[in-house]
């Protein structure tokens, strides 16, 4: 069989499983945000954070929530990797610097995942489950709450509140991210993930010496980390290690673990709007991009281009010979386009033009079908935007799902596309103008610039996967990337929790002649041309600079 072939197939069959489970699971996690009966463990729970889950609340006061949870977690693991070096467990490790312990708490509470260490020579048994994995639910669940309270905004009418964020987050803990992960993990060591708390040990010989693995609870982190969109590797090596992703099976396992949830979100849309077909156009929009996102990606790392790239079938320098072009080309698209950062090969080493994509899929906004609830709440940020431009084409108020889309919404939602592009342009302008940072490179020239600007990409857009050969372990990226995934995460919250807000409160518009159908598909062109506009317009220049440059060069 070709590897072409090989590729096809494979890509077929992923779709084939994410439609199998669309509307079963959709439809559960509709019903579970929309359920008045708390199970005996969530109201232990709830007794035991001190919340009523009945209480609603008004956007302010569901912002409020999601800041102190999510800043307590912050605190949380900072503190647990500030004295990893006094816990059992800790394999030997010595606790983990400031600037490093800032960044990566804020890493994994965003939901970036962002690693500027070794996860094998760094973090012991107790930071990894106790902490990381911990968050790996958790910053998930937010980010589903979030989701889930802007889709209220659409359903509900006259009304200030969105609902209750602890019962929101509880709930998609409990109900769906935690049954999910034991299944995926259950399937994950079946296949040979390794999971258990063994110590440091030597293993086989290599190039005349040893090497020093260390076990853990691999497959249970490596469930969440792909559910959630998280990212996180246990390992340097991320998916690309045996340890992690050991079988071509377990790799289309894990790119279906990725997607499964942001793209059945777009289900439980529609059911909590009482329009399934809305939810049905907003599938077609993230399908589209994802479709011709991943065979563009296959399509330049499969391009002959030199005696090298010939000789060996396509751009196999970084890619694991276990997977092959074509599935490394499929978790590349999917990886970027959801907040995920899990990678099982270097995008540094993709074509020029491939690695170019990587990015401009996290510049898109990571929307197709984008992060566990950011990619929902991020798509329909974009639909917004697309019956606006809409409205200004016919002179008429636009409406979306029966609301209006006045100068207030508008703002909003122009402020929400307006926060990650400045917080990518302006760092990656500061990190090169400044002396210092630039020493990080390790290549120069366009690549090398690629690197740094591929490093904000991912941080602000709450990503986590890394171009590699970027000494991102400085005091320098470990603080401005950590900044970057805070504003990147929490800025657009505001906005997206305003947005809903003033859409709750609004009276529903009746459905005229003059009413753009936005489940149709003249829609859904509409928005993936709204979509690949607005981003090629922010970034064209910057990517011009870089891999735009290495490609055609």
């Amino acid at each position: 069989m070709s590897p072409v072939l090989a590729g096809v197939l494979q890509l077929l069959a992923l779709t084939g499983a994410l439609a199998l489970v669309h509307v079963p699971l959709g439809t559960y996690m509709a019903r579970v945000y929309d359920s008045r009966r708390h199970l005996r463990l969530e109201r232990w729970i709830y007794q035991g954070i001190g919340a009523d889950p009945g209480t609603g609340m008004t956007w302010p006061a569901y912002l409020r929530a999601v800041l102190a949870f999510s800043a307590a977690g912050v605190l949380f693991l900072y503190l647990l990797q500030r004295l990893q070096g006094l816990l059992p467990g800790s394999l030997g490790f010595s606790s983990v610097s400031p600037t490093q312990s800032f960044n990566t708490a804020v890493s994994f509470v965003t939901n970036t995942n962002w690693q500027s260490y070794y996860g094998e020579q760094t973090m012991g048994h107790v930071v990894q489950t106790a902490g990381l994995a911990v968050q790996n639910f958790v910053s998930a669940a937010v980010g589903m709450a979030v989701a889930v309270a802007l889709v209220r905004g659409f359903a509900r009418s006259r009304t200030g509140e969105l609902g209750n964020f602890w019962a929101d987050l509880v709930r998609g803990t409990v109900r769906i991210l935690l049954p999910l992960a034991v299944l995926a993990a259950l399937v994950l060591v079946a296949c040979g993930v390794i999971q258990n708390f063994s110590g440091v040990h030597e293993v086989g010989q290599f190039l005349g010496g040893t090497q020093q693995w260390n076990g853990g609870a691999v497959a249970s982190q490596e469930a969440i980390k792909e559910l959630g969109t998280n990212g996180g590797g246990y390992f340097n090596a991320n998916s690309a290690h045996p340890f992690e992703n050991p079988t071509p099976f377990t790799n289309l396992f894990e790119i279906f673990l990725i997607l499964v949830i942001p793209f059945s979100l777009t289900r439980t849309f529609g059911v909590l709007v009482g329009s399934v077909r809305q939810g049905y156009a907003i599938l077609a929009t993230m399908g589209v991009i994802w479709l011709g996102f991943t065979a563009l990606m296959t399509a330049t790392e499969f391009a002959h281009h030199g005696p090298a790239l010939q000789a060996a079938g396509g751009a196999t320098e970084g890619k694991e010979v276990r997977f092959g072009i074509g599935a490394s080309s499929i978790f590349a698209a999917s990886t970027t386009l959801t907040s995920t950062g899990a990678v099982d090969s270097f995008h540094s080493s993709f074509t020029g033009l491939g690695g170019g994509l990587t990015m401009l899929g996290m510049m898109l906004g990571e929307i197709a079908p984008g992060g566990t609830g950011s990619g929902l709440y991020g798509m329909l940020i974009m639909a917004v935007i697309a019956v606006f431009l809409a409205g200004l084409m016919v002179g008429r108020t636009p409406e979306y799902l029966g609301k209006k889309i006045g100068a207030r919404e508008m703002k909003l939602a122009a402020c929400y596309i307006l926060v990650t592009p400045a917080l990518v342009l302006v760092f990656t302008a500061a990190s090169m103008a400044l002396p210092t940072p630039p020493h990080s490179m390790l290549n120069s020239g366009a690549h090398g610039f690629s690197e740094v600007l591929y490093a904000f990409t991912s941080a602000a857009n709450n990503n986590g996967s890394a171009f590699a050969g970027l000494n991102a372990n400085t005091d320098w990226f470990n603080v401005t990337t950590g900044f970057a995934m805070l504003l990147g995460r929490f800025l657009p919250m505001v906005f997206v929790l305003a947005l809903a807000g003033s859409l709750a409160a609004q009276r529903p518009v009746p459905v005229t002649a003059g009413t753009l159908r936005t489940e149709k598909p003249l829609f859904t062109g509409l928005l993936v041309g709204a979509i690949l506009i607005v981003t090629g317009l922010t970034y064209f220049p910057a990517l011009a600079l870089g891999p735009l440059a290495e490609g055609l060069a």
